[in-house]
């Protein structure tokens, strides 16, 4: 199913569509796609659909409206809204900066008591992640923004500080050091509270598999993780454009 939806990303496609194509009914769907996936059939939908407007919005001279149109959106105000909200900037921004944005500013944190998060980022012995970019988000999917980030130059230990209390997933990519490959990493839902330093966030870095979900924020967007391997400092020189 995600392959016809990636086949189809600019036709109307309703959870029943979905459902005939994998043969299943709609709710025994509907839970199998959410259990493998991490996240539901129209939210994967709309992610395809967001992601190929960001690689369509950097390697073409289409316009936004024409893009919208392509990626299945009927009004240009509806995808300018949607993508604004998933990527964190608006679609003429993310063209003219190539894709790379700004960290957060701390004022977009959460007010109350803050904690620590702590861990450890891993590979297979034979796999070769470059540049690695992570952050805390609500749920399975990279999108709006994190509730805190941070980079690493390679797999070892990793602090995110002044997280605010709640449950939070850990969301890692990374693209190889010598090749196109990206690698992903998940961990969560946890839970932050009372000011405690969490110790216990332990990811793998893994070959990405099609049942991953896009990471739609601009800052763990595998076009930056691929710029950031060329360009002295990393990731975040790259994504300060004109700083």
């Amino acid at each position: 199913m995600i392959r016809a939806m990636q086949d189809n990303l600019g036709e109307p496609i309703t959870i029943d569509d979905m459902a005939r194509t994998a043969m299943f009914s709609k709710f025994h769907f509907s839970r199998m796609f959410q259990r493998v996936t991490g996240i539901s059939p129209g939210r994967f939908l709309s992610a395809l659909r967001l992601q190929e407007a960001k690689r369509l919005l950097l390697t073409s001279s289409l316009t936004v409206a024409d893009i919208s149109h392509l990626v299945g959106y009927n009004s240009i105000g509806t995808f300018s809204s949607r993508f604004r909200m998933s990527v964190g900037v608006s679609p003429t921004t993310y063209r003219q900066y190539d894709g790379y944005v700004a960290p957060l500013d701390d004022h977009l944190r959460l007010h109350g008591q803050h904690s620590t998060v702590r861990g450890h980022v891993h590979h297979a012995p034979d796999s070769r992640p470059g540049h690695i970019v992570m952050g805390l988000f609500p749920d399975r999917i990279a999108q709006g923004m994190p509730i805190g980030h941070a980079t690493l130059a390679r797999a070892g230990e990793f602090t995110i500080a002044d997280v605010p209390d709640g449950t939070w997933h850990l969301i890692a990519r990374s693209v190889g050091a010598d090749s196109a490959e990206v690698y992903v990493a998940a961990f969560g839902p946890f839970a932050v509270a009372d000011g405690a330093s969490h110790r216990a966030v332990d990811v793998w870095l893994r070959p990405r598999l099609i049942f991953d979900p896009p990471a739609l924020l601009a800052q763990l967007d595998e076009t930056m993780l691929v710029a950031s391997a060329r360009v002295p400092g990393g990731a975040e020189e790259a994504a300060l454009p004109g700083a």
